[in-house]
């Protein structure tokens, strides 16, 4: 399927971009006007954008189906400060009920069961339940357009960060472990951050990656090996080498099993790198395949 995006309504867009451009990480911003009144709202169109200086950026957007503004943007026009707060797994059900379109007077933090806590340098309160919260001055709101769905963007510099002492380890960093942070999908989809679905991925640096143009034709070509898997034999600084001290036991059982069958062979070296890649031993997976001949 291909979409014209000009050819479709902006609700039938809405759908297809929200459901592709996912997980969103959701900002709980908190607001005030010059009344003092609260508002307390989430959004999921949100992302740091620089670290120095460290921004954040969230989108109110023009609601699709009559074409308003949200209390949000108000607030920040009149007031250029707002408290994001994160959203964690424990406080999901309650931050999607402040997302109701309650009127203008409505405090939210009374309505979604949230606690107040006073900021340290901006004027709206903190949401106490929110384990990591930042407080942010509004630095420029550049609107996208003027019809329903059009975004307005919340340029933010971060100030000050709260942190909850239970999400650092024991060297005051943060332990991605302990989040648990929940984004946005399309519709009424969310997903969760956990242990179970966390995994690493080497990442270049300074160094360069050898790429998978140089590995040998037997890896670049294998039926067996994916993408995935020629992306982490080709992250590695040079193209490695035999080692004639590499010992294992399962790798010299499929040379001397399959040695009068050269082809079948190869196929369950592949087999066996695969799985070893999985593992996260790239290294390992290098010498099964550099046995090849």
């Amino acid at each position: 399927m291909i979409l014209d995006l000009k050819a479709i309504t902006t609700i039938e867009r809405q759908h297809y971009l929200q459901h592709v451009v996912a997980p969103r990480p959701i900002c709980f911003a908190s607001t005030i006007d010059k009344e003092g009144n609260v508002n307390l709202s989430p959004f999921s169109f949100f992302n740091m954008f620089s670290s120095n200086p460290p921004i954040l950026i969230f989108s109110p957007s023009r609601r699709v189906r009559n074409n308003t503004t949200k209390h949000t943007l108000h607030n920040v026009q009149e007031v250029p400060e707002v408290v994001i707060n994160m959203v964690t797994y424990d406080m999901v059900h309650q931050t999607s009920l402040a997302s109701c379109e309650y009127p203008k007077e409505t405090d939210e933090f009374i309505k979604a069961g949230f606690t107040k806590e006073t900021a340290t340098l901006v004027k709206p309160p903190m949401v106490k339940e929110s384990k990591v919260k930042m407080e942010c001055r509004v630095n420029e709101i550049k609107p996208l357009g003027t019809e329903g769905g059009a975004g307005n963007l919340v340029i933010c510099e971060v100030l000050c960060m709260h942190i909850d002492d239970s999400l650092l380890n024991e060297n005051k960093k943060m332990d991605q472990r302990k989040i648990h942070h929940v984004a946005r999908l399309g519709a009424d989809w969310y997903c969760v951050v956990n242990e179970s679905n966390l995994f690493h991925v080497q990442k270049p640096n300074t160094e360069l990656g050898i790429g998978v143009d140089a590995l040998p034709g037997h890896i670049r070509n294998s039926k067996i090996l994916t993408g995935n898997d020629l992306g982490q034999l080709a992250n590695m600084q040079e193209l490695p080498v035999i080692d004639p001290f590499y010992n294992d036991p399962h790798l010299k059982q499929i040379i001397q099993y399959y040695s009068i069958n050269p082809e079948e062979m190869e196929k369950e070296l592949h087999v066996y790198s695969k799985k070893l890649l999985q593992d996260g031993k790239v290294k390992e997976a290098w010498q099964v395949l550099l046995s090849v001949s």
